[in-house]
């Protein structure tokens, strides 16, 4: 099997090039669908928060930073209405319990 020349491979490309494109069933906008109960924004980050959340996303090999973001957003919502004095007492306990085991 003979390797094709970079030269014989940009002939062919060109070739394979139509003349003229149909463009009238086309549509504007993004190529994979927004899901429904998404809304596009813009807002302004501080840079650091922004790169948190990205460094996260790529220690963890990968992802959506935003998702993330929505993810964080989210449970900040959900614990607005938590008794914050208990998860305190909580974690206080869990803490201690660990530093007698240690």
């Amino acid at each position: 099997m003979q390797q094709e020349t970079k030269k014989e491979h940009m002939n062919k490309q060109e070739n394979d090039m139509r003349e003229e494109y149909d463009f009238s069933h086309a549509r504007r906008g993004p190529i994979v669908p927004t899901a429904p109960n998404k809304t596009r924004i813009t807002i302004r980050i501080d840079t650091d928060i922004l790169n948190w959340f990205r460094e996260q996303i790529n220690e963890q090999g990968g992802g959506s930073y935003q998702a993330l973001m929505n993810q964080a957003l989210r449970e900040f919502i959900e614990n607005q209405d938590k008794d914050w004095e208990s998860i305190m007492r909580r974690v206080v306990r869990e803490e201690l319990q660990l530093a007698k085991v240690s």
